[in-house]
């Protein structure tokens, strides 16, 4: 690839085109012989007379089309499998000359929550009115992580901005191509409110409200452009719903949401065909290593295995099989046997394996080429249990982590009991409940040192175990440590990657959580950050998941999973 042109006087800036041009231009949006191309028109002039709330507006002129434009989904890309090996790009839909691009207008909390989201839009075109950028500048002071994305969505917007050529009225009515700052993807443009508008509203609705106003400018937008779709982009349902009572379209932000439905989440356990020997055995090959046996199977099974998937085999009067996809080569795949946890001779810190989840759960616990694993279910089925008795085997008597360090996130279920003394440990020590409930049901399992050993084994195991913050976790880096995230599914995708990137060599991540017991604000189970790591490890060699499906804390808490 071609170097840009080097600048001819010291210190000066490359115009837009001169590093742009050498580089390989992305596809030329397709513009309909018919249809004029977007120019800026000016509204006629707010009268004196206008009400004291009128808006700025100024907008390309209308771009009438034959036929309306396809549905969008607010930049979502599209799944096409819940159980792809790699997240392969979704190939661009080619528009259709008479089809014009969606005008997209973003509410306040879109880029809030989401900084790059004006460049998750494809070929559509982005409208920001200029309350938007009045409630930015009113979020921009703090350190929370709503203050940091809005600074960062003002140095993108001042970025396009001083790509244009002049900062005339004229020249931002044209639009600011949203490829200018290197986002290939975005082949849209980007509209600034730039003239007064006074759209009267309904007699309920006042007139001085954000969110009214925005829907204002909407509406004028939908006048303004008859042949164009306008949609309003916003995470608040009650903006929605509104918007949808005066008429207007109104969708949610989708772009960050890894699936639509949370059924599609990858399960990481697969059931065999009952007729799994008669297919794959006339070309099956195996061979033993110790006490393992492997499997070489093809056939029509291999495409829809995945490494380190489980798969069973379970048929009355036949021995059961319990096996892992080790490699995946062309139209074969290797299954390996697995060890079995729920035999007493292979329990892990006293604990065995009651059904067969946990069993799978703990193989992948316990393989030390398994270095990031994610754990879901109901309440009950163990999750936490098994992880920290994994933990502890391979702290204490496999030596193969120097210790375990334990963290999650701190979202009350109800109200807020306020600030908590003490040191870091200290103040986390009423959110690891769970941990200490676990610690003492394996404390238990040794009753033939006496009361004096139980008390220095626990000191010991207590001493091994570390509570961290994930306020402090920025720049830190684990060497050889058993990380556990607990409730991980209070997560977001940016702090779950911030978690996971700080393992260093010879660590282990365990991440743990139920998706229908979401707590932060704003996120669902399609959006957080637990669903995103399972779908984007799904296939890696080093990592594994599973999907605990039976509860075994008590007889009340499997029914009332159930019923409540």
């Amino acid at each position: 690839m071609p170097l840009p042109k080097p600048p001819a006087q010291r210190a000066s800036r490359l115009d837009a085109s001169a590093y742009s041009a050498d580089l390989t231009p992305s596809k030329p949006r397709a513009v309909p012989p018919t249809v004029a191309p977007a120019v800026a028109s000016a509204l006629p002039a707010a009268s004196p007379a206008a009400a004291p709330t009128a808006e700025v507006l100024r907008l390309p002129t209308a771009t009438p089309a034959t036929a309306p434009a396809p549905a969008a989904k607010s930049g979502l890309p599209t799944k096409s499998a819940s159980k792809a090996p790699a997240r392969a790009a979704t190939p661009k839909r080619t528009r259709k000359p008479a089809e014009a691009p969606k005008l997209f207008v973003l509410d306040t909390n879109v880029l809030m929550h989401d900084p790059m989201s004006l460049f998750r839009f494809e070929e559509h075109d982005i409208f920001l009115p200029m309350i938007t950028l009045e409630e930015l500048d009113g979020h921009k002071k703090g350190m929370t992580e709503v203050a940091r994305n809005v600074r960062q969505v003002s140095r993108e917007l001042d970025q396009l901005a001083a790509s244009l050529k002049s900062s005339t009225l004229d020249e931002m009515a044209k639009g600011l191509p949203l490829a200018g700052t290197g986002h290939r993807e975005a082949e849209g443009k980007l509209f600034f409110q730039t003239q007064l508008i006074d759209t009267p509203l309904p007699q309920g609705l006042p007139q001085g409200k954000a969110d009214n106003q925005i829907l204002g400018v909407v509406q004028a937008l939908k006048g303004l452009h008859p042949g164009r779709e306008v949609v309003l982009v916003s995470k608040d349902i009650n903006m929605r719903i509104k918007a949808r009572a005066l008429g207007l379209p109104a969708e949610d932000y989708r772009n960050d949401k890894t699936l639509e439905d949370s059924d599609l989440l990858y399960t990481g356990v697969q059931a065999l065909p009952s007729d799994f020997w008669e297919r794959h055995g006339k070309t099956m090959e195996s061979w033993q290593q110790g006490t393992t046996t492997f499997y070489r199977i093809s056939g029509p099974l291999v495409p829809t295995l995945l490494v380190n998937e489980l798969v069973y085999l379970e048929a009355p009067g036949a021995t059961p099989l319990y096996a892992k996809v080790t490699e995946i080569t062309g139209k074969t795949a290797v299954l390996k046997t697995l060890k079995d946890y729920g035999h007493a001779k292979n329990a892990v810190w006293g604990v065995t394996a009651r059904n067969r989840e946990q069993n799978f759960a703990l193989n992948l616990l316990m393989d030390p080429e398994c270095d990031f694993v994610t754990l879901t279910g109901t309440a009950g089925t163990g999750k936490t249990l098994m992880t920290l008795a994994a933990g502890l085997s391979q702290v204490l008597d496999d030596r193969r982590y120097s210790e375990i360090i334990v963290t999650r996130v701190t979202v009350p279920v109800g109200e807020d009991i306020g600030f908590l003394p003490g040191t870091e440990e200290e103040k986390m020590g009423p959110w690891m409940g769970a941990l200490d409930d676990n610690l003492e049901v394996l404390a238990k399992g040794d009753s033939s040192a006496g009361e004096w050993g139980r008390a220095a084994t626990n000191d010991l195991v207590r001493s091994k175990i570390k509570i961290k913050s994930l306020n402090f976790m920025r720049g830190r880096t684990f060497l050889n440590k058993f990380v556990i995230i607990d409730e991980a599914q209070n997560l977001t995708p940016k702090q779950m990657k911030t978690l996971i990137t700080r393992a260093g060599p010879g660590t282990k991540i365990i991440c743990l959580g139920h998706l229908a017991q979401i707590d932060t604000p704003y996120l669902t189970e399609g959006s957080s950050g637990l669903t995103d790591a399972v779908d984007r490890f799904t296939g890696w060699a080093h990592s594994g998941h599973v999907t605990l499906a039976r509860g075994e804390r008590s007889r009340l808490a499997d029914f009332a999973s159930e019923v409540l």
